[in-house]
């Protein structure tokens, strides 16, 4: 009897998936077990294997569509198998006891169907009409004599200027308008593209947009003076065979910190607060779609080299589209770092269900003040987001305070952790 495959659910917030590649079609073969295709959720793009043997006989959702969860991706069956029963009763409507979920349901998809009509690419290029300078039949440029004076006047040559008034007669406009630097605005093409939001990108935009309006943000700025910190990386990375980045002792400083701040390390569960006693660090990963946040798991106890191993993993596997769902769920924490692109300091919308969030600046050498003299020195500003519903300004302000400690004191950090 024929099998039903349908669109599965690969993350908790994942509503609808898309059909990155088909690795089977229509008539092949297929084994339990083996690559049926690849599914692009709201996260990655992750492999899909049959779970049953026999011959594909249906398509549900061809490559690069949409498709709601638990709608028909596939069927499976005996060769030959007549399906056509088993998809009517499949797509058949709802019994009368569930009408009240079918009427929330029928809009829905009249939404779905219209958006896939209007999120479609349509290259789009408007031409203004052509405009030509008149010349009469001596050579002379044939243009109104305001438009004479206003060229002499401004030093431009009047044979290199369009004319838009009638038979390409050059006006007080076309002057004007003129640029030295390359031809008449005139002459330019409006033109865009039209690209469709990705299933990543939905889901970023939706879930920043409920934090940012629902978390009531507040931020707190602090500088961190990085001289013994560069110093103390230099050494490590002189006899350590895993190179340790700023962002490794960062998230390593951060999650100590949140060991002795749990009002920070904490959520907002509506009906409570959610004290975590574990420290799970995110940490934003940029893909070419977006964002994503792989998490650091017991940030607390591990190495630096560990620590190092792990976001050197989690940055190669999210730009192949290789996370899967147990990466990036479970943070407690997020820390953002934009330093490397050169920002000096952000704000971050905190991400759920996490109260906070760090936003990492680069470090800069400024002119600062030791021991009562102007020296050089390297700065770095990191800016906390907090939910307001969980974390006070004194709170905050007290988990910075011991993060700037660490960062400013290598010692503290890693004396009492190997690397």
């Amino acid at each position: 009897m024929a099998e039903i495959i349908r669109m599965p659910k690969l993350s908790d917030t994942m509503t609808e998936g898309v059909v990155a590649e088909w690795h089977k079609k229509v008539g092949d073969e297929v084994s339990s077990g083996e690559l049926l295709a690849e599914i692009e959720s709201d996260k990655a793009t992750m492999e899909f294997e049959s779970f049953f043997d026999g011959v594909l006989l249906h398509i549900g959702v061809q490559k690069g569509k949409a498709a709601a969860v638990d709608s028909i991706l596939a069927i499976i069956g005996k060769k030959g198998e007549d399906i056509s029963a088993l998809l009517k009763e499949a797509t058949a409507p709802k019994a009368e006891g569930k009408q009240e979920e079918k009427k929330v349901e029928e809009p829905k998809q009249k939404e779905m169907t219209e958006a896939k009509v209007e999120s479609k690419p349509t290259p789009v290029a408007v031409s203004k009409p052509a405009i030509v300078t008149q010349q009469s039949s001596n050579g002379r440029v044939i243009a109104s004599p305001l438009a004479k004076k206003l060229a002499s006047d401004k030093g431009i040559d009047i044979h290199r200027v369009s004319g838009s008034g009638d038979g390409g007669r050059i006006v007080k406009r076309d002057v004007e308008s003129f640029s030295s630097f390359g031809p008449s605005a005139a002459n330019a093409v409006e033109s865009y593209n039209d690209v469709e939001v990705s299933q990543m990108r939905k889901v970023i935009a939706r879930r920043l947009a409920e934090s940012k309006f629902s978390a009531p943000h507040f931020y707190l700025t602090m500088k961190i003076d990085m001289d013994a910190m560069m110093d103390a990386r230099d050494s490590i990375n002189s006899v350590s065979k895993i190179k340790i980045s700023f962002n490794d002792l960062v998230i390593k400083a951060a999650a100590v910190s949140l060991k002795e701040h749990p009002q920070v390390n904490a959520a907002w569960m509506g009906d409570y607060i959610r004290y975590n006693q574990h420290v799970h660090v995110g940490v934003a990963v940029a893909v070419p779609d977006g964002l994503l946040v792989p998490v650091v798991r017991f940030a607390d106890t591990k190495r630096l080299s560990e620590i190092s191993n792990e976001v050197k993993d989690f940055v190669l596997r999210a730009n192949d589209k290789k996370l899967q769902p147990k990466d990036w769920e479970g943070n407690t924490f997020t820390i953002s770092n934009l330093g490397m692109f050169g920002i000096d300091e952000f704000t971050a919308i905190i991400n759920p269900p996490d109260s906070c969030i760090m936003a990492v600046g680069g470090i800069e050498e400024i002119p600062v003040v030791k021991n009562g003299q102007i020296v050089a020195g390297n700065v770095m500003k990191v800016t906390l987001s907090c939910d307001h519903r969980v974390v006070d300004g004194a709170s905050g302000a007290k988990f910075l305070k011991t993060f700037k400690k660490l960062m400013e004191n290598p010692v503290l950090l890693l004396g009492s952790y190997s690397i």
